[in-house]
């Protein structure tokens, strides 16, 4: 049976959308009831995008069907859905819904532990009990069988009676390549061109254990962005019929000819009918004998190698693709490297799929078994769809790259915003491999010669330093995670790579007019950030990450031999932590002391899009209590870089922090931005003024609510054992993502599946002290009984430890992957000499010794 984290009743389905799809393919996302929406496979985001067919005037959408007959009594036909929500009754024509006029199912359910998800259908009118199983591979570790561009659909049918019972599931899909959802018109060799579905053609095929419909562009150019392949396809070996095409009937005749004719015996024939986007229809028939089940698995696959880069060129030569692009704008997709099309894909993924689900499965099982608070482990598992998303894309070269979210129809703030994605923890921990890749090209290709690291990187990669604007959080955040990712992954090689550039960008931080022009180890110049907007002089949160940052390029020149460049950054770490507790504590929080600038300030570090008077600086935090105003110390404790500020003040600002900017209901909030929470909802808001001082106009997000800075307060919070506030705050997020209000895999900010809200992995790393050192082979845990679940980015597991009367014993077991472990380390500073080589399948025990 497959874990359930989540599960969701009836009234709290309208807004789930689960992303099915690969790590840089797109996505279809499955409906709270059972429906397929938000068809996001054509290389760019396709919000509230449902395909149609167009048969005779009949618009048609994707659904899935089944036909049940028991006995002598009369066959049941239904939908694979639940009730359509009340919402969506009113219309000026009728019901809004898709397919509205289609029988379903009276209730269903869903439960979820991403990414697998089970709808479960009941009507007392049909005769079995049917429960869809919707996932697709998630294999931490392993980045290219997490990267397949499937959803696996499986119809579990069960007959509880006596009488055996003869039933078809068949799906729908129409042939909708050339459509992604966002664009009717494109650009060809200087000509206007109609980008859709003409003459797209279905093929029936039967391959290596598959078979089913192959769909195929017709008149639309190979070079367009929205061409490619796509397939649904059965296992299933008998019990097959099908249509490549539905009839022509006007007067939406085409929707009650296939109805008739499913009906009638759950066998579908043949039809001739003209479309540009044919539907295609794929059944499986099957005998459910009395007292038992039978499954039915479909595979949706696709292929489109298209992608257009996220900074086109002017279109100022003849074009060589659709979109209104210049030859150099086509960047592709690293996974349409891998696969011919998506019947390749399909009979691939036939091929590997008991080992592909029972290699998630077991890392969901562990994961779920985990000795963590079940909100804890709904935020953390639900915020990886992210990396499924169309926010997130690889190119040929296996690199990956991120937008911060995505707007409906196209992604939103390019160029894996060094900002935004320096909160993130779920990669670096998941998908070592990718995480990596990402530090390859901020410091080998986004740093120029003078240190100016891209905080928006162009692309193609030959373009990537081309911004040429440096965010001050964004520079100090990428040299912490240079550090995080070399200790988890050991690759020397890397860092060594990187560390010329790497010195180059925090030396710039030291330029006349830099961020700490006189080096004294705090931030007081133009620093561009994640508000949008330069702050000016001395404040906690720029100042936390450049400390965080000192300390990671510390240990980093310690390691490779350069003992000056790290007495150089240990100096101005002292100083620096010691003048930001003297004079921006507050006795209850850190402030922001605006300072003007006193000389002109370098064209790399102002962006533009923050204040204009610098005499007077606007849009400032000042006097604020700020969400994240130690950012620095989040990312310090989970790299074990150990304060940066004094403890005791770090845990009398987290409780400020809370007591300040947490609302129980916001009924009496004042909001003149975005509503990320309303009403009755609690929530942690971005900033406050207790002391007053407000700037006249403060940093413009003051007034928000945005999970991924919720998720860093939390976490910082269960850092410093304040469970219940962290835990509070936590619980807070995941409530206003309730499936009723908002879709539960789809944390918003500046747009949807927002990057910055996979931050919430570190509540997982902060609740079990996990650290690795693949450096020194150190596993490090908080000491205390219970299961443990623990992720290195290239190999996990599970560590349990148990209380008896000598102390605590500790189990480690690898169930994938494989690390050099060294010694177990737990926060009592008990240890565990280990000293070996662990692969998948090895486990260890012993009881921590204190040395």
């Amino acid at each position: 049976m497959w874990p359930i984290i989540k599960h969701y009743k009836q009234d709290y389905l309208a807004r789930i959308a689960l992303p099915l799809g690969g790590i840089g393919t797109g996505t279809v996302s499955l409906g709270g009831r059972g429906d397929l929406r938000h068809w996001e496979i054509m290389n760019r985001p396709a919000k509230g995008f449902m395909p149609a067919a167009n048969h005779g005037g009949a618009t048609l959408y994707p659904f899935f069907a089944l036909h049940a007959r028991q006995g002598e009594q009369d066959a049941v036909t239904r939908a694979l859905e639940g009730p359509i929500e009340l919402a969506d009754y009113e219309g000026g024509f009728g019901s809004n819904a898709m397919n509205h006029g289609l029988p379903r199912f009276r209730s269903c359910s869903f439960d979820a532990a991403y990414p697998f998800a089970q709808v479960h259908f009941s009507d007392a009118d049909v005769p079995l009990q049917v429960r869809l199983e919707a996932f697709n591979p998630l294999i931490p570790g392993d980045a290219d069988r997490s990267s397949i561009p499937v959803a696996v659909l499986r119809y579990v049918l069960t007959n509880p009676s006596a009488t055996a019972v003869t039933a078809t599931v068949c799906g729908n899909v129409p042939n909708f390549i050339g459509i992604d959802g966002s664009h009717s018109e494109a650009t060809w060799n200087g000509q206007r061109l109609t980008v859709g579905a003409k003459g797209n053609q279905n093929t029936f095929r039967t391959g290596d254990g598959v078979q089913g419909i192959f769909m195929q562009a017709g008149e639309l150019d190979a070079a367009a962005e929205a061409w490619g392949t796509m397939a649904l396809t059965t296992m299933a070996e008998q019990g097959v019929s099908y249509r490549t095409r539905w009839t022509s009937d006007g007067w939406n005749g085409s929707l009650l000819d296939f109805w008739d004719d499913f009906s009638a015996d759950g066998m579908l024939d043949e039809r001739d009918g003209a479309a540009d986007a044919p539907m295609a229809s794929l059944a499986v028939q099957v005998e459910v004998p009395a007292g038992e089940s039978r499954a039915v698995t479909f595979l949706l696959t696709w292929h489109f190698p298209n992608r257009m880069t996220w900074t086109p060129k002017p279109a100022d030569t003849e074009c060589a693709c659709a979109g209104g692009c210049t030859p150099d704008n086509r960047i592709g997709n690293y996974y349409t490297t891998q696969y011919a099309d998506a019947w390749d894909v399909a009979e691939r993924v036939t091929a590997q799929l008991p080992a592909l689900e029972a290699d998630t499965l077991q890392f969901v099982q562990a994961f779920a078994a985990a000795d963590l608070p079940p909100v804890v482990q709904d935020a953390a598992l639900s915020n990886i769809s992210t990396l499924r998303s169309q926010t997130c894309f690889r190119t040929p070269d296996g690199y990956l790259y991120g937008w911060e979210g995505c707007c409906d129809g196209a992604g939103c703030c390019l160029g894996s915003c060094t900002h935004v994605w320096n909160y993130e923890q779920a990669l670096a921990f998941l998908f070592g491999e990718l995480s990596v890749s990402m530090r390859e090209v901020e410091f080998a290709h986004a740093t120029d010669e003078d240190g100016v690291m891209s905080f928006r990187v162009f692309l193609p990669l030959d373009r990537a330093n081309e911004q040429g604007k440096a965010a001050a959080d964004g520079q100090m955040g990428c040299l912490m995670k240079l550090y995080r990712d070399w200790q988890l992954s050991g690759n020397d090689a890397m860092l060594r790579a990187l560390w010329p550039k790497a010195k180059k960008a925090l030396a710039l931080c030291w330029v006349p007019g830099g961020w700490d022009a006189d080096r004294d180890g705090v931030m007081e110049g133009c620093q561009h950030n994640t508000m949008d907007v330069e702050y000016y002089g001395p404040n906690p949160q720029m100042e936390s990450w450049y400390l965080g940052a000192l300390r990671a390029m510390e240990e980093m020149a310690n390691y490779l031999g350069e003992p000056d460049f790290a007495a150089t950054c240990r100096d101005l770490f002292t100083r620096g932590s010691a003048w930001t507790d003297a004079h921006l504590f507050n006795g209850d929080y850190y402030e922001h002391e605006i300072r003007p600038p006193q000389g002109p300030v370098p064209d790399a570090f102002r962006v533009g899009m923050g204040a204009t008077a610098l005499s007077e600086p606007e849009l400032q935090l000042g006097a604020g209590c700020l969400v994240d105003q130690l950012v620095g110390q989040y990312m310090a404790h989970i790299c074990g870089l150990g304060y940066l500020l004094q403890p005791d003040h770090v845990r009398a600002t987290l409780l400020s922090i809370m007591r300040h900017n947490f609302k129980d209901g916001l009924h009496g909030h004042f909001n003149n931005m975005r509503s990320f929470a309303l009403g009755d909802e609690s929530a942690l808001l971005m900033a406050s003024y207790p002391r007053g001082r407000r700037p006249l106009r403060p940093f413009p997000y003051y007034t928000e609510a945005m999970t991924g800075f919720e998720y860093t307060a939390a976490v910082g919070m269960l850092y410093e054992g304040q469970s219940e506030n962290g835990l509070r705050v936590i619980d807070a997020v995941r409530a206003r993502y309730d499936g009723c209000k908002r879709n539960p895999f789809d944390e918003a900010e500046c747009g949807h599946h927002y990057a910055r809200a996979m931050a919430s992995w570190g509540a997982v790393l902060a609740l079990t002290g996990f650290r690795y050192s693949a450096v020194d082979g150190v596993m490090r845990f908080t000491a205390q009984a219970g299961q443990a679940f623990w992720s290195t980015g290239y190999a996990w597991g599970t560590c349990t430890q148990t209380a008896t009367a000598d102390g605590m014993r500790v189990e480690l077991t690898v169930l994938y992957g494989a690390l050099s472990l060294s010694s177990i380390v737990l926060d009592d500073d008990s240890v565990v000499a280990i000293n070996r080589e662990l692969v998948a399948g090895d486990a260890v025990s012993a009881l921590a010794v204190r040395p």
